[in-house]
């Protein structure tokens, strides 16, 4: 199977913008860039297909740039509902220096930002020298554009395809940059940017998006949608990141081992064999968070990660320091707790349970734990023995309602 064949079988490949393509990604030796607005200081799990994407390619001979848009940041790519927020100069510069570092660490690639080339040009020179390679006719017809006429579209962001264009062709310029690679939602400012690259140079330019990772109903994985995972350990930590990947839908996962992992066809065969005959045991699931925790954080962080999930909610608890649990049980309730209380007491004053007759009813019933222990007796005091750490007591109160308790 060739390099691009491989592409193809993971479903990595939407728009091509010549048959010459499959070649040349083949042959290698290819400069090529992919480029993010610095809309945060991390990437998130959405970025992730396209940025091992960029490795993938150059495991294959090419050469990546990452391209961090100071400049198109400062515009807002426009997106098919409505404007984006304007974030200011200084939130910019911030998230570019975190996404620059974030990136050479992690990935390894040459960074450069826009607005190195961009802040020197004057409004005239932008309409006289790029402005009027652009028809009108052309950029309306462009489908982002579209979308947004009916509900209206700024100047500024109908500028940005302008602007973006520029980038590809400043590195077409120097950096030998000849392609261009993006989400498949960029395809309209791409093959701007190699049409500007034609009319200016007479050269021809390439390039070829990849569908966007998405949930099984179709919505895209990013901060806007909330919850985002985050590349960043200290916003996402290894064991959210288990727990996203172990919990993932069980008709996306080889979907998303095909994209997010560099495991080979046969490898992924095998593992989509064992998910359809036991998928209850979720091994497929168990490989993917394990591919991916490793390549951004190392196989320590996995295996920091898998302890945890296997410790925090068995008697095996005790064994993780108060810090692991505070970090992994960011989304539970908190409570803020003082010792010496008869258990009863403890569940009522915390309002875990909402009256003493409902709490004696829980502890009875064995629907009430300390540390992952049941407390069947209604004269159990909750008292130092209780925390871990001296820190934090984790409380659950029937299958799925866990608490942190924090000590006073």
């Amino acid at each position: 199977m060739t390099f691009f064949e491989d592409l193809k079988w993971r479903g990595l490949i939407k728009d091509i913008s010549s048959p010459d393509l499959e070649e040349l990604l083949n042959k290698g030796g290819l400069t090529f860039y992919i480029g993010t607005d610095p809309t945060g200081d991390s990437l998130h799990i959405g970025h992730f297909s396209s940025f091992l994407m960029a490795t993938r390619l150059k495991k294959a001979g090419h050469n990546p740039i990452l391209l961090i848009g100071g400049a198109t940041g400062l515009i807002g790519d426009p997106k098919p509902s409505a404007e984006r927020t304007m974030i200011t100069k200084e939130e910019v510069q911030k998230n570019v220096d975190a996404l620059t570092s974030q990136v050479k660490k992690i990935f390894g690639f040459e960074v450069v930002n826009n607005w190195d080339w961009s802040k020197d040009i004057n409004f005239i020179d932008y309409l006289r020298d790029y402005g009027k390679y652009f028809s009108v006719n052309y950029m309306l017809d462009k489908d982002i554009i579209k979308r947004r006429l009916e509900a209206g579209i700024t100047y500024t962001e109908f500028s940005y395809m302008i602007m973006q264009s520029l980038d590809f062709l400043w590195l077409f310029e120097h950096k030998n940059c000849v392609m261009q690679m993006a989400g498949q939602d960029q395809w309209g400012n791409i093959t701007a940017g190699i049409d500007l690259i034609r009319k200016k140079t007479g050269k021809e330019a390439y390039a070829f998006t990849m569908p966007l990772i998405t949930k099984k109903d179709g919505t895209k994985f990013g901060k806007s949608e909330g919850n985002a995972i985050w590349l960043d350990i200290n916003k996402t930590s290894s064991y959210e990141m288990y727990q996203f990947f172990i919990n993932t839908e069980d008709e996306m996962v080889i979907d998303y081992l095909k994209k997010l992992t560099f495991l080979s066809k046969e490898e992924i065969e095998e593992l989509e064999k064992i998910h359809k005959e036991a998928p209850e045991k979720r091994i497929a699931h168990k490989k993917l968070a394990e591919e991916v925790i490793t390549f951004l954080h190392g196989h320590e962080e996995y295996e920091k990660a898998l302890k945890i999930s296997e410790s925090l909610f068995s008697e095996k608890v005790r064994e993780l320091t108060s810090e692991d649990i505070i970090n992994s049980l960011k989304g539970v309730p908190q409570i803020t707790i003082n010792l010496n209380d008869n258990i009863v007491d403890f569940v009522v004053n915390n309002g875990i349970c909402s009256s003493k007759r409902e709490a004696r009813e829980f502890i009875l019933a064995g629907a009430i734990s300390i540390n992952n222990k049941k407390i069947t007796d209604l004269e159990y005091i909750i008292d130092s023995k209780d925390t871990i750490d001296n820190k934090v007591i984790i409380i659950k109160k029937g299958k799925k309602n866990y608490y942190l308790g924090l000590i006073n």
